[in-house]
């Protein structure tokens, strides 16, 4: 890949030793350039770097450093499957953050991207006012759970009667690994989540690693986007929201589980923000409007390098 100059972009990988644990991180572009570095915090909670990989194109296009990392417990980052849901909370991932942010020698000056739990995560970092973030990005993200549970419901409600009927089925006898209950889950996953098919490989990637260790997931969230039941079904940050005192952009799809009705408090309460809607999109524009998101995340990171 080529910088917006035509040179080589230098891309280097590493391991920021947290507490006895080991956060994987890869750096695209230069962070000495001048350019405010993002970091891009992914979803789930349980997630990889791999499906928001997309993001690192922001550095041909505008010469910046992105900075890709996997969260504990996911991804090349260390995983602990004994560790029950009491060990993951938000406390933990914000220190993790910090940790990363000073080890790579950014922490007095960077812009964060959260995707979809990246953006709780992002936004429970920005309400702290760390002196360092210049910039925030919410994409496809949340200010409540329980208003993303009413809004994942009511878009459960429009599937087809049968797959309703095999999702209810499989979950009062709790068969939540069952091929069926999995395929009645694709097809919510297809309207909402990522409207391609097939899926990009870096999609299929990070959904096979979940697969292989649902630990941080389950624990969390829960067996899937529209049951949730895992330690963040009450989880709010709407009451918080005024206190970011950065620039943040919202971007969301039309065909998002993020629904209008789920991004508006980021919207409204935010008190420097703008929201772009991909017309196009699900929970992935970036990915399903590809250089449309990255071209609007490069624009809006422009008016916050000085």
């Amino acid at each position: 890949m080529q910088g917006p100059d035509g040179t080589d972009i230098p891309t280097r990988e590493g391991k920021a030793a947290f507490g006895a644990w080991q956060t994987w991180y890869r750096v695209t572009g230069d962070l000495t350039n001048g350019k405010l570095p993002l970091v891009i915090a992914h979803g789930g909670p349980g997630c990889t770097h791999d499906y928001v990989d997309s993001f690192k194109g922001i550095t041909a296009l505008d010469g910046r450093a992105v900075i890709h990392y996997d969260q504990l417990g996911n991804g090349n980052s260390t995983h602990l499957p004994e560790k029950g849901p009491a060990f993951w909370t938000v406390k933990l991932f914000l220190a993790e953050l910090d940790n990363l942010l000073a080890h790579l020698g950014i922490a007095d000056r960077y812009a964060l991207l959260g995707q979809s739990w990246g953006g709780m995560l992002g936004g429970e970092h920005a309400v702290r006012r760390p002196k360092g973030l210049k910039a925030i990005i919410f994409a496809n993200s949340l200010a409540s759970m329980p208003t993303w549970v009413a809004e994942a419901n009511r878009l459960r409600a429009e599937l087809p009667p049968e797959v309703q009927d095999t999702l209810l089925r499989h979950e009062r006898a709790g068969t939540l690994s069952d091929p069926d209950y999995l395929a009645a889950s694709r097809v919510f996953y297809l309207r909402h989540v990522c409207r391609l098919d097939p899926w990009p490989p870096e999609v299929t990637r990070t959904f096979a690693l979940m697969e292989r260790d649902s630990t941080v997931y389950n624990a969390m969230n829960g067996p899937t986007e529209f049951h949730v039941i895992g330690t963040m079904k009450d989880w709010t940050i709407e009451d918080r929201l005024p206190l970011i005192n950065v620039p943040a952009l919202v971007i969301s799809g039309k065909y998002d589980e993020a629904t209008p009705l789920v991004t508006k408090p980021l919207v409204e309460n935010i008190p420097d923000v703008r929201w772009v809607l991909f017309e196009h999109s699900s929970h992935m524009p970036h990915v399903e409007e590809k250089d449309l998101c990255l071209a609007t995340v490069s624009d809006f990171l422009k008016l916050c390098d000085g």
